[in-house]
C-alpha cells in the first residue's frame, strides 16, 4: 500500500530555477547561462552528458525570458526573429540553413540563441561550410559530471519527486558506491522505490542489497 501511495502522489519533474541543483561542477555553465543577454554574439551553446541539467537550466531560462521553444526536427525560424529562442539535442541533427539562419537572427537586437546538446558544437553535424565556422565560434558553457554536493542534492531531488524519505545514512553510503552521473543517480532511485513492499522502508540494508546483488 506504501509504495501505491508513492506513486499516486509523485511530484513531476520541475523546471524551476530554484529546483536546480548548483554546485562546483555547474558552477560556470550556470554564470555562462546567468550572463545573458550578453552572450557573444547572441548565441550559448549548453553541453553536458545525459541528465546533468542541460533541459533544467534551459527551460528555465526560456520561460525567465520568454524565448521560443523550437522543434529541433522542424524548427520554425520565423519564431525566433526579435526574440530569443531555445532548441535542445543539437548534436542528434538539425536542418542546417535553419540552425545558420538561427545563429545569425541571434546576433541581431531583440534576439537570442540556446542551443543544448551531449557534444561541443565542433563536432555536431554541419553539411553547410559557413555553418561550420559559426559552430566552431559559437560561445559554449559546458557543465561536468556531478560532484559530491550536486551527486547528492540530485539523489534528494529524485526521491522527493518519488515522495521517499530515505534513511539519513543512506546518501552516504549511495555516495561512495554509484556511477558518478545524473543518469546513474536517477537509476538507483527508481530501483529503490520499486523494490518490493516487504523489504522497505528505503534504508542502507536495502541500498546494499540492491548494489551488493548485482
Amino acid at each position: 500500500m506504501a509504495r501505491q501511495l508513492r506513486l499516486t502522489l509523485g511530484r513531476p519533474p520541475s523546471y524551476a530555477r530554484a529546483e536546480f541543483v548548483q554546485g562546483a561542477s555547474n558552477a560556470l555553465a550556470v554564470a555562462a547561462l546567468d550572463a545573458w543577454p550578453r552572450w557573444p554574439g547572441g548565441a550559448l551553446a549548453l553541453v553536458g552528458p545525459e541528465g546533468s541539467g542541460k533541459t533544467h537550466l534551459a527551460r528555465a531560462w526560456a520561460e525567465a525570458v520568454g524565448a521560443a521553444i523550437l522543434d529541433r526536427a522542424n524548427p520554425d525560424v520565423a519564431a525566433a526573429e526579435g526574440r530569443p529562442a531555445l532548441m535542445e539535442d543539437v548534436d542528434r541533427g538539425a536542418p542546417a540553413e535553419a540552425l545558420f539562419h538561427l545563429i545569425n537572427l541571434a546576433a541581431r537586437e531583440g534576439g537570442g540563441l540556446l542551443l543544448t546538446a551531449r557534444t561541443p558544437p565542433s563536432a555536431w553535424p554541419a553539411a553547410l561550410p559557413d555553418l561550420r565556422s559559426r559552430l566552431n565560434a559559437l560561445y559554449t558553457a559546458e557543465i561536468e559530471e556531478p560532484d559530491d554536493p550536486v551527486l547528492e542534492g540530485l539523489l534528494r531531488k529524485f526521491f522527493r519527486e518519488r515522495n521517499i524519505r530515505p534513511a539519513p545514512e543512506v546518501y552516504a553510503y549511495l555516495l561512495r558506491r554509484i556511477e558518478r552521473s545524473a543518469v546513474s543517480a536517477r537509476e538507483v532511485v527508481q530501483r529503490l522505490d520499486e523494490a518490493p513492499d516487504e523489504l522497505k522502508p528505503v534504508s542502507r540494508v536495502l541500498a546494499r542489497q540492491l548494489l551488493e546483488g548485482d
